[in-house]
């Protein structure tokens, strides 16, 4: 069992761990994800909660036994669904247009960007909650992206990981939707 990291009470760490709860286990309410944010000692108002998800895409599916469950980014639960609106839109019109080049180097991949063009690609791919993404880092013209090792046995350095990532990234960038 992994633990939860701290993190502070602002905006941003809440609603990041709204995401990460309702990634996690099928959430089928917002009574529901109250009670899970209290249980973590993170008190929030239903009103609070609701511009939350709003604000990070927050969808309802059907899961498999037919009863609605909230999702986000590109939730795998959701894949016949698509991907909410505006999002998978938003990382492909950008790489279109900001990608220069991408290399792979083991678990991390960097990105160039036009000057000015990186903070704007980091935000898409962190909005698209591309699942093989842990986090990003942006500069001014490039984005460091770190993958999450799906199996550190076969892949310790997570270089499989990498290289799938700057695969679909440059694919994205010559205006493929994959």
């Amino acid at each position: 069992m992994t633990s939860t990291p701290t993190a502070p009470l602002t905006k941003a760490a809440r609603q990041a761990r709204v995401g990460e709860l309702i990634a996690g286990r099928e959430v089928r309410s917002q009574a529901a994800l109250v009670d899970l944010l209290a249980e973590e000692g993170i008190v929030v108002t239903q009103a609070t909660l609701s511009r939350d998800l709003d604000e990070l895409g927050a969808r309802k599916i059907r899961a498999g036994d037919g009863t609605l469950i909230y999702a986000v980014g590109t939730d795998q639960r959701a894949v016949e669904l698509g991907p909410p609106p505006g999002r998978a839109t938003r990382l492909s019109r950008l790489a279109e247009e900001l990608v220069t080049s991408c290399e792979a180097a083991g678990n991390l991949v960097v990105v160039r960007t036009p000057p000015g063009g990186a903070h704007l690609l980091a935000s898409a791919v962190d909005g698209a909650g591309l699942a093989e993404v842990a986090g990003t880092v942006a500069g001014d013209d490039t984005v460091l992206l770190v993958c999450r090792i799906d199996d550190p046995a076969s892949d310790p350095t997570g270089a499989v990981a990498g290289s799938r990532l700057a695969e679909r990234l440059l694919r994205l960038a010559d205006g493929q939707l994959s």
